[in-house]
């Protein structure tokens, strides 16, 4: 009998803890139909032609613009080593921009950082290679808060959960 009671509360455990990672995936996918909802009102509200990262022929709700192709070597993969400038902008709920919450290239010491491509937020993880861009190459990122921090804050940084963010690119070198 004891077996069996034993049992009943380690599934139900079990099943407690699927619904709480369900509930949060939810919760997470709800969110990202109103951040689809601000970028491409924002898209539209100012005339940028953006286009969509395709995942498994999927729309992630990450767009991209390409200023400048650049030349070169434009294969990324999760071991590429990345040197960039970047600006990072919030963009508010109503579809205005917020506060610069990082920025690489400021006078005098224009700081260009490298990063290994898979250890970043999963909206450069995905729309770096699907723009394509080389080095010299300019983008600008429309990132979903899935795709960034997601449900949780960054106060080191300015950002408050859910946060939606653009992030304005330049490659200086991609290393394979």
């Amino acid at each position: 009998m004891n077996r069996i009671l034993l049992i009943l509360l380690l599934f139900a455990a079990g099943l407690s803890g699927c619904s709480k990672t369900s509930n949060n995936a939810d919760a997470i996918n709800a969110q990202l139909v109103i951040d689809k909802k601000v970028i491409t009102s924002y898209l539209k509200n100012n005339n940028i032609t953006a286009t969509q990262v395709d995942s498994s022929g999927i729309g992630t709700g990450i767009y991209y613009t390409v200023d400048t192709v650049g030349t070169g070597v434009n294969l990324y993969t999760n071991s590429t080593l990345v040197t960039m400038s970047y600006t990072g902008t919030l963009l508010n709920t109503n579809g205005t921009l917020g506060a610069v919450f990082a920025q690489t290239n400021t006078p005098p010491n224009n700081f260009h950082p490298s990063f290994v491509l898979g250890s970043v937020i999963e909206g450069w993880q995905l729309g770096l290679p699907a723009a394509k861009v080389g080095v010299g190459g300019t983008l600008t990122l429309y990132v979903p808060s899935k795709y960034a921090y997601g449900p949780y804050a960054q106060p080191q940084i300015g950002l408050p959960a859910n946060a939606v963010l653009i992030f304005n690119i330049t490659i200086f070198n991609i290393t394979n």
